[in-house]
């Protein structure tokens, strides 16, 4: 496996797990009162938005040329960084 592949590979994988836990903390919103729950919501389709912009990123990153490959690397992680703070701040809310 190419250190490229390896790369899409970990990201994927990164982005699996953030949505996976963007499934538990919407779960955990559901037993919230109703006015909490909106916040919630709110926060999770943010969650959802931020995920879907990240995958964007990783299936550009997938065809990437050569000559734009580190810069599709480097959005990626910008992105996926601010998405890996966005839910890991929600869960500290839930607490």
């Amino acid at each position: 496996m190419s250190k490229r592949d390896e790369y899409v590979a970990k990201m994927k994988q990164q982005l699996d797990d953030m949505n996976q836990q963007i499934d538990k903390l919407e779960a955990r919103s559901a037993d919230a009162s109703a006015s909490v729950r909106a916040k919630y919501d709110a926060q999770v389709k943010e969650l959802r938005k931020l995920y879907a912009s990240t995958q964007e990123k990783l299936e550009a990153l997938k065809g990437a040329s050569e000559s734009k490959w580190d810069e599709l690397v480097a959005e990626g992680e910008k992105v996926q960084k601010a998405f890996v703070h966005s839910v890991n701040y929600f869960k500290s809310q839930l607490k």
